[in-house]
């Protein structure tokens, strides 16, 4: 036992209190708070955000973390306790290097501009938009400027990108990035291209028919828990971009967005927001409200909500046992869809706007665009105003789209408005690492039997065992390799997609 730890202990559980009412304003904003809210909220948050600063930088917190990280000291942690340090080291310096004013400004700017982008993305008007972003990227700017630590990081074009990425998947720079993203293109371009002149052999007109949207609900409050949302742990509420948070483990939130013309999108969001809450529920009850009780990264989350939302739900062996209530839900729309028809339908690809309505084949290339932007951004070579301008020329190259509102461009996400650049890759890293998990199951269980037996227990179970309860103890790679063998392998993706779309358009 460590009494240097245990001097610790009440200072994290203090951070960890006020992470959890910041999370609890930020669901807040998001679902509940009124219109009018925004100013007088942003100041309380400020001042919670001003609470959770000095919470972890003051002279008490740094003098005990150095002594922890003394090697005689150390060697006394737990494998538990040396993550959490090893944690309060990365937020320490991350934290300590911004001055506090800056910081709570931040925050205060971040909440008011959050609100402004749901505005200006319902108005289709980035103008009233823009001035705020260009306060969000000089902040961004100049906090990881101040974590920026030798001259060769300086020189370094993209280190403060780098610096961005490392807060949502710490395995990965831009150098393993960029070679990933130039396998998507190489493999995947020539495939999309072949797919786009097959598109018309499947039928989804089904899906633009009116669906109630309280059935629709019904339906999707049924899907989330079929898939293992658990509600006494859990809450469900709307709002213009599905998301999920949490307070710890047993209090785990989640939204989604209904459309009445369209019936899909809800299903899959349901599905892969439940991916990610079921991974914060399985978190280990002795990590929760701890600095590494969350998953182990952002890209790892993303390849659990990916996991399922795609290689389960999309799967045909997923709907063999629930299609048909789901047809009772809506017998006047799906009479006429059997199973094969609606299988074929959700995993249809076709370019579009909308990275969240984006099929399998041509999702990473919506992360692609992102993530060729947010690099232009932060080294300077294209400014906020030019974004609108320099989105429509990239969707058009990459997807043969022409853009023609900001609302389903530049506007659709709200990443941006409350400063998370760098975690867009997480998407496209998380479907990788989410085919490489896959393939591996299916070396350890029958899969596919599982899902036509409506036992998802066996899988949310294993993935507990193997990934979710360990929180943040370990990183992505060494995670991958204690389950799979292997680190990050991204020719597992590319052999997935190939196999689906091959199969599903009879290109072999």
């Amino acid at each position: 036992m460590s009494e240097l730890f245990d001097q610790l202990t009440p200072m994290l559980d203090r951070s960890a209190a006020l992470t959890a009412a910041l999370a609890l304003f930020e669901w807040d904003a998001e679902t509940l708070a009124p219109e009018q809210a925004s100013d007088n909220t942003g100041k309380i948050i400020g001042i919670l955000s001003d609470d959770y600063f000095r919470s972890l930088i003051n002279p008490e917190v740094k003098l005990l973390l150095r002594k922890l990280e003394e090697p005689d000291n150390n060697k006394q942690l737990t494998l538990e306790q040396k993550a959490v340090v090893r944690e309060l080291r990365r937020t320490y310096d991350q934290l300590a290097s911004i001055p506090g004013r800056e910081y709570s400004e931040f925050c205060e700017l971040a909440n008011k501009s959050s609100s402004v982008w749901a505005k200006a993305r319902k108005n289709d008007d980035f103008k009233s938009f823009e001035p705020y972003l260009e306060k969000i990227v000089e902040y961004k700017k100049k906090f990881a400027g101040y974590r920026l630590k030798s001259q060769e990081q300086k020189d370094d074009p993209d280190a403060i990108y780098n610096i961005l990425l490392s807060d949502f998947e710490p395995s990965l720079s831009t150098k393993e990035l960029d070679e990933f993203f130039e396998l998507i293109k190489e493999e995947l371009v020539p495939l999309i291209k072949q797919v786009a002149d097959k598109q018309d052999e499947i039928d989804d007109k089904f899906n633009t028919q009116t669906f109630d949207v309280q059935k629709q609900k019904e339906f999707n409050e049924f899907l989330a828990n079929y898939v293992g949302f658990e509600k006494e742990k859990g809450v469900i509420a709307e709002s213009a971009h599905p998301f999920t948070t949490n307070l710890h483990n047993k209090d785990v939130r989640m939204t989604n967005h209904y459309y009445e013309n369209n019936l899909i999108t809800a299903l899959f969001s349901t599905i892969h927001e439940s991916g990610h809450a079921i991974y914060e529920m399985q978190i280990r009850d002795d990590l929760t409200l701890t600095l590494i009780g969350t998953g182990t990264s952002m890209a790892v989350h993303e390849s659990q909500s990916r996991f399922y939302e795609n290689i389960v739900g999309k799967s045909k062996e997923f709907w063999k046992p629930i299609y048909s209530q789901l047809v009772d839900t809506f017998p006047e729309q799906l009479k006429d869809v059997d199973l094969d028809k609606f299988v074929k339908a959700i995993n249809k690809s076709i370019p579009g706007y909308i990275r969240t309505d984006a099929d399998e084949l041509t999702y990473p290339m919506h992360i692609l665009i992102r993530y060729e932007l947010e690099k232009a951004l932060f080294k300077d070579e294209i400014t906020v105003k030019e974004l609108p301008k320099e989105w429509k020329k990239k969707y058009m190259e990459y997807l043969g789209m022409k853009e023609d509102t900001d609302t389903k461009g530049v506007l659709q996400d709200t990443h941006w408005s409350s400063g998370d650049f760098g975690y867009f890759p997480t998407y496209a890293i998380g479907s990788a690492v989410a085919a490489q998990l896959y393939y591996f199951m299916k070396t350890q269980m029958e899969f596919d039997k599982l899902l036509e037996d409506g036992n998802l227990d066996q899988i949310k179970k294993y993935l507990g065992e193997h990934i979710h309860q360990y929180g943040m103890i370990y990183n992505m790679n060494e995670l991958l390799e204690s389950v799979t063998g292997e680190k990050f392998n991204p020719s597992y993706y590319i052999k997935y997609l190939k196999e689906k779309y091959g199969k599903l358009y009879g290109l072999d």
